[in-house]
């Protein structure tokens, strides 16, 4: 544990307090370039890290460098999928864990604060990529100009199917409907179009629906995507993205699973492509214990641990059936995908195997990556050569997963046993009693903050019955308020005079009852909505 708190501590500190790093950060790998960001990616994508590992005084002043230096009205392409992923989700996390942090927040939080401002900021940015006919984004998007007109239409699966998490808590946070709009859109149109046999391929062409790269599998560019079905579902308590990845989950077994291993076929027929294993395919593992399928997680997880022992690390291509590095994918980035892999399934089962990696990984990054500045790139495991670089992931994942693998006493673990009670202008609001859900970056997000920034149903009809009342007077005449539907439930809007609606369990009448359950004739409108607490906070 010592050694694990000096790498993970000194690591932070080290990288905050230089310049942001270029953020290459691993995208290359990923088929999605963000080399040109000129703002705090590495600054972002690690905060939340630093108060995991209990560095309170680094993460306020991380805070303070990014509200005075952060500016997203650049002329830049980015990657839509890793600015959401890692700066959107990166803020998000920051802005929920801030109060924890002792950042001094502001009233409203946390249905507002400068660091969900500048989520909401980012965010907006990519929605000009969703702008398609089929609802699935474009892979680049300018910051300042929107969509290139020359922007190529093939996207990769992960890169249309990775925004639920961050995008619908955004809009719980903010009210704004928009972001969680199309981030489900782009995850129905996936499924639309997967293949008879129930699979999807790694990359499609947004404007006409038609898959360019037909190879099906649980690796590279289609990972987050499965993820985040199972996360979105989680997150929200969405039944419908459940059975979704439950069907995908059938076909993946019925056609690339052989052995505990999970291979590469054709989509449309469930051939074999390419027997290969990817390092980023260790999440799968982890994916499966939050589906309580443990039995069948722990033996792949013990097949790609007899990979990371054979060589130190796990090479980013290993052919399977020759046991051995694929050329020119021998090189490990310190990913921190079997590692986030252990730390669920040690969550789930106890088992000292997985202490046994995490111990193994410590060792081996110390040993072989270490250099003065950081812990470099592994470029070849076979010989365990150096790349002059680190990835932003390292930090925010990588040492994240590591360090909560060995401190079952962390926050993140909370069982719901301790939690925060904070007053929002919708009353008062659970934080804190654990159940976080981590996007595909490790940024946790409390599922619990969901459901602070919303009006309950009855609240809403309250206010409007003291609307409706107000106008009566004021004008001596009815006014029908149309009553705004739950974006999540798809309600109607009922009308005002509809004595069939229930609210609290009893009938309401409102030609029979001339005023609402918190109002009084000789009450001014101002202070009965006061009283309720949903438009004034003064203290009248």
């Amino acid at each position: 544990m010592a050694a694990l708190r000096s790498l993970g501590s000194l690591l932070c500190l080290w990288a905050l307090r230089l310049p942001a790093l270029p953020a290459g950060t691993g995208a290359a790998a990923r088929g999605l370039d963000v080399a040109s960001y000129r703002f705090s990616l590495t600054l972002i994508d690690a905060l939340d890290t630093l108060l995991i590992l209990g560095n309170v005084s680094e993460f306020q002043r991380v805070v303070n460098v990014l509200q005075e230096g952060v500016d997203f009205d650049i002329d830049v392409n980015a990657s839509v999928f890793e600015t959401n992923i890692r700066v959107v989700g990166g803020l998000l996390s920051a802005h929920l864990l801030s109060k924890k942090a002792g950042v001094e927040v502001e009233v409203g939080w946390p249905c507002s604060g400068p660091l969900l401002r500048m989520a909401e900021e980012a965010a907006r940015k990519l929605l000009p990529a969703f702008q398609t006919p089929t609802g699935m984004p474009y892979g680049t998007v300018n910051l300042l100009h929107g969509v290139n007109p020359g922007e190529t239409p093939v996207t990769c699966t992960a890169g249309i199917g990775t925004f639920i998490v961050e995008f619908a808590t955004l809009s719980h946070l903010t009210g704004d409907p928009v972001f969680e709009d199309v981030a489900r859109k782009a995850l129905k149109a996936l499924w639309k179009n997967r293949s008879d046999i129930g699979l999807v391929g790694n990359h499609i062409d947004v404007v006409t629906a038609k898959w360019v790269a037909q190879d099906a599998g649980i690796g590279a560019g289609v990972d987050s995507y499965f993820e985040y079905l199972v996360k979105g579902a989680i997150l929200l308590q969405d039944k419908e993205l459940m059975s979704m990845f439950l069907e995908y989950n059938k076909a993946i077994k019925n056609y690339t699973k052989f052995d505990d291993w999970y291979l590469w076929v054709q989509m449309y027929k469930g051939t074999v492509s390419m027997p290969v294993f990817q390092s980023l395919e260790a999440y799968w593992p982890g994916l499966q214990s939050l589906i309580g399928d443990v039995d069948n997680a722990m033996r792949t997880f013990l097949n790609y641990y007899t990979v990371w022992k054979q060589f130190g690390g796990l090479p980013e291509f290993y052919n399977i059936p020759q046991g051995y590095t694929v050329d020119k994918r021998e090189g490990y980035p310190l990913r921190p995908e079997l590692i986030e892999s252990a730390m669920y399934l040690y969550r789930a089962t106890r088992d000292p195997t997985l202490l046994e990696l995490g111990r193994d990984a410590v060792e081996s990054i110390e040993k072989i990556s270490k250099v003065d500045c950081g812990f470099a790139t592994i470029k070849d495991l076979r010989d365990h050569r150096l790349d002059n670089r680190m990835e932003s992931f390292f930090l925010a994942e990588t040492v994240k997963y590591l360090y909560l693998l060995f401190d079952p006493d962390n926050f993140i673990h909370n069982d719901g046993s301790v939690f925060d009670v904070v007053i929002t202008p919708y009353g008062e609001c659970i934080l804190n009693a654990g159940g976080y859900v981590f996007n595909t970056e490790a940024h946790p997000i409390d599922p619990a903050a969901l459901h602070c920034c919303r009006k309950r149903k009855e609240e809403q009809w309250e206010v409007e019955d003291l609307m409706r009342e107000f106008y009566s007077l004021k004008k001596s005449k009815k006014f029908a308020l149309k009553r705004a539907s739950d974006h999540d439930e798809g309600e109607s809007a009922k009308d005002p005079e509809d004595t069939s609606s229930e609210k609290g369990g009893e009938k309401r009448n409102s030609k029979k009852n001339s005023h609402s359950l918190l109002s009084c004739p000789s009450q001014s409108f101002n202070s009965k909505l006061a009283v309720l607490g949903q438009v004034f906070l003064d203290n009248t």
